[in-house]
């Protein structure tokens, strides 16, 4: 793990000069303030706040780390977490990664600074030299929703694989073949996994293997839109459309009501991996696979507490439920 002295000599100054500059004092040069913090972010540096909070008493402070708070999923855990921490005496301090490595780094910064006791952490794709060094400080933390391969740390998280079977079941009884499947990153987990399980089960249920009906966006909607439109693109007329996450949904039905009409767009029937509260008032309204994310906000809590208390964190697949909102056989 990089240390001061480290950050020091990569950017040609005096450690009290990168001291000054990483505790956030104005004397110092913006010459000096540029080279010392380009020098720590290529290093991993983080200050050692974690040390030092798990050598003092404990603060009963815990941070959450969540990928975007605009998704109705990841605000849903944030408040079942937050209940969750509450009931065992712990306060909760709530970021937002707006679902960008770089700003979610900027946050494990600030909290790794501060004097929590553990954190719930949402990640944004791969390891890198910050989540290292994080971990090789030796605070408590646990993974929410999302994976990354070569870290072993605890997983409070979906049912993928299940899930994606729910809703190819669903497709295959409302007699669908001919199916859009709008993805998300495959750099998170949950965009792989959920690729990767339609992929695998999409014919066994009867549903096309043209890979010309696949896409993907960056689980947000105007990603998802553009996803939708390049597959409509290729010449595809689907039938129904599977959006691998609420704001993908939202993102592909945009699509298709601006590149098809608002008549052809409503003819074909949407399916979505997360259920949204307006799914329900749409016309037709939408079906989904529905995560329990109090659930996983509250298990991850459980295990994230169990850490700091000396003991050990059993990884959980949370099961899923499909909410049926069509309407009777296809017209």
């Amino acid at each position: 793990m990089a240390t001061i002295k480290d950050v020091a000599a990569r950017a040609g100054v005096a450690v009290g000069t990168a001291s000054r500059v990483l505790s956030g004092s104005p004397q110092t040069s913006p010459d000096s303030r540029s080279r010392v913090l380009a020098a720590a972010r290529e290093l991993g540096y983080i200050a050692n706040g974690p040390a030092r909070s798990l050598r003092r008493a404990r603060t009963d402070v815990l941070g959450l780390l969540v990928s975007d708070i605009r998704n109705t999923f990841f605000s849903e855990l944030a408040h079942a977490a937050e209940q969750e921490a509450r009931a065992h005496g712990y306060t909760l301090l709530l970021a937002n990664a707006n679902e960008d490595a770089e700003q979610a780094d900027a946050v494990i910064d600030a909290f790794a600074s501060q004097r929590i006791d553990g954190l719930l952490l949402s990640p944004q794709g791969p390891k890198n030299p910050r989540l290292e060094a994080l971990i090789a400080s030796k605070l408590p933390v646990v993974l929410l929703n999302r994976s990354i391969d070569g870290v072993d740390l605890p997983l409070y998280g979906t049912d993928n694989a299940g899930g994606v079977a729910q809703a190819l079941a669903w497709l295959q009884r409302r007699g669908h073949r001919d199916v859009a499947f709008v993805g998300g990153p495959e750099s998170f987990s949950t965009g792989a996994e959920r690729h990767d399980a339609y992929l695998a089960g999409r014919e066994a249920h009867g549903i096309s293997t043209d890979d010309a009906l696949i896409d993907a966006g960056d689980f947000l909607a105007d990603g998802a839109a553009e996803a939708m439109l390049r597959i409509l693109d290729r010449g595809t007329r689907p039938t129904a459309v599977f959006g691998a996450n609420g704001q993908t949904t939202l993102g592909a039905m945009r699509a298709l009501r601006e590149r098809l009409g608002a008549e052809a767009a409503s003819r074909i029937e949407i399916v979505s991996f997360d259920d949204v509260e307006w799914f329900a008032f749409t016309s037709p309204p939408v079906s989904a696979v529905c995560n329990d994310a109090p659930e996983i906000g509250r298990a991850g809590v459980r295990g994230l507490l169990d850490l700091i208390g000396g003991g050990t964190a059993t990884s959980q697949r949370i099961a899923t439920s499909f909410i049926d909102r069509s309407e009777g056989d296809r017209a």
